[in-house]
């Protein structure tokens, strides 16, 4: 496979480069969510902002910016799909040099997310709760009504009437971003700045650390710096970005599946996703969920890295 740059190119250059990929996929993105709210909702461009600002105030346009999320999320990650290409690298040899991936690798990965929620329901409570310092007061209040507006938007999004609205929620708040966050932050990032640092654990923590500073909620960073510390140890462990993508897409299932069982009385008490409302579960769970996490963590790293044959992994990481 020949591609148009050096398959060596350094990795400070190949992050430049995603960043520019990622520019273009989201305008990409944005002219095809253009087109499908003139064509199909009568909606022109200049009052597409607006209706995500206000999307209660313009029923029925669950629909159209169910498009525009899904189409967003797409064009970031055919960004990084097309990286590997642009070096004459295949997917595969790229995003996942351990294959193949075994199925009880995934499914140790899903489990791990649902042992996790108690304990990192705690933490969203903690992480909603704090203040930022006295000269800070002016980016505390900026980034309070940034979560409150994301909130409105989310809260909108989450209606889930039917199962039919379910299923498309899945679809595009579990599926597209498992797979086009993981190959952005996961499989280029990260392996870059492993590759680039010398050092696998420290590629993977700044990697969680952008991948959490991105999403512009910083009233939720350690929580979703946490996941994406398991996302990268996922990762690195087993050489297989399917396996930080199962991880990502049962923790986004669980919190819509939720979300449908509470509005439809399912669940004694209500959930809302992607907000600072901590799962209302009592401190001895949450001690549970602590130790139990631990405990599979081990287990799932010694599963991941077990003697295999196909085994790519190295001291440095998976980027060798």
């Amino acid at each position: 496979m020949k591609g148009f740059l050096r398959p060596t190119l350094h990795p400070g250059l190949q992050l430049l480069l995603l960043v520019g990929l990622m520019v273009a996929g989201l305008c990409l993105a944005s002219f095809a969510a253009v087109l499908i709210a003139t064509q199909a909702y009568g909606i022109g461009a200049a009052e597409l902002s607006t209706v995500m600002a206000e999307p209660a105030a313009h029923p029925g346009t669950w629909g159209l910016l169910m498009w525009y999320q899904g189409l967003s999320l797409a064009g970031l990650g055919a960004g990084a799909a097309a990286l590997p290409l642009l070096l004459g690298i295949s997917w595969a040899a790229y995003f996942a040099p351990r294959r193949p991936v075994r199925l009880h690798w995934l499914l140790g990965a899903a489990g791990l997310i649902l042992v996790v929620v108690p304990l990192m329901s705690a933490v969203v409570a903690w992480n909603a709760g704090v203040h930022f310092p006295a000269f800070l007061h002016d980016f505390e209040v900026w980034a309070k009504a940034k979560e409150d507006q994301a909130a409105v938007l989310v809260r909108y999004l989450t209606q889930f009437t039917t199962g039919a609205r379910l299923l498309v929620g899945l679809l595009v708040v579990a599926v597209v971003p498992a797979v086009a966050e993981e190959l952005t932050f996961r499989g280029v990032v990260q392996r870059n700045l492993v590759q680039w640092l010398g050092s696998r654990h420290a590629g993977v923590w700044l990697a969680a650390a952008v991948f959490s500073a991105i999403h512009m909620q910083f009233f939720g960073f350690v929580p979703r710096f946490l996941l994406g510390l398991v996302l990268g140890y996922l990762y690195e462990w087993s050489g297989n970005i399917a396996v930080p993508m199962a991880a990502h897409f049962t923790q986004n299932a669980l919190q819509l599946v939720l979300v449908y069982m509470a509005q439809h009385g399912l669940l004694g008490w209500g959930f809302d996703p992607d907000s600072n409302e901590a799962l209302p579960w009592p401190w001895p769970w949450v001690a549970v969920s602590a130790v139990g996490t631990a405990a599979l963590l081990f287990v799932v790293h010694r599963l991941l890295t077990a003697r295999d044959p196909s085994k790519t992994l190295s001291s440095k990481g998976i980027s060798v």
